[in-house]
């Protein structure tokens, strides 16, 4: 679609909670490599880190995840952009509170998808490309 956006490609880099850290980061950093050098986008668009007081091992865990995608991107000479979750949520949902399932509905309005994008993380990641495509001063068509 000539002047639109296209979803390239769309999935869930998973590992495993019984693997070693080291391994599991690796895995990421692994498949988020090969994506950026096979898409060679210019923008990395990064959700910034939020967690809950309650959770501090969480936001640990995800900042390692973060901290090789933003290896990886640096690497492959990709600049990282990243956006909170509320201006994200507001941008695409037009609320900064939008649940899981508004965002999905949200995502494929705007992107025109024929089915909700699932699981609710690529809807997030799809949501994200968004608002930094925005941000860069694009229009959806």
């Amino acid at each position: 679609m000539p002047g639109g956006v296209v979803v390239l490609d769309s999935g869930v880099i998973s590992t495993s909670a019984d693997l070693p850290l080291e391994t599991r980061i690796h895995w990421i950093y692994d498949g988020v490599r090969r994506l950026l050098e096979g898409h060679t986008p210019t923008m990395l668009v990064l959700e910034d880190l939020y967690t809950e007081y309650r959770f501090p091992r969480t936001a640990l865990l995800m900042a390692h995840a973060r901290g090789v995608i933003c290896l990886a991107a640096r690497q492959c000479d990709v600049t990282v952009l990243a956006l909170a979750p509320a201006e994200v949520k507001r941008a695409i949902a037009a609320t900064g509170a939008a649940s899981k399932h508004q965002v999905q509905h949200s995502v494929r309005r705007l992107l025109k998808l024929d089915a909700l994008p699932t699981p609710s993380h690529v809807a997030d990641a799809l949501a994200l490309a968004i608002t930094g495509f925005s941000r860069l001063g694009g229009r959806l068509t």
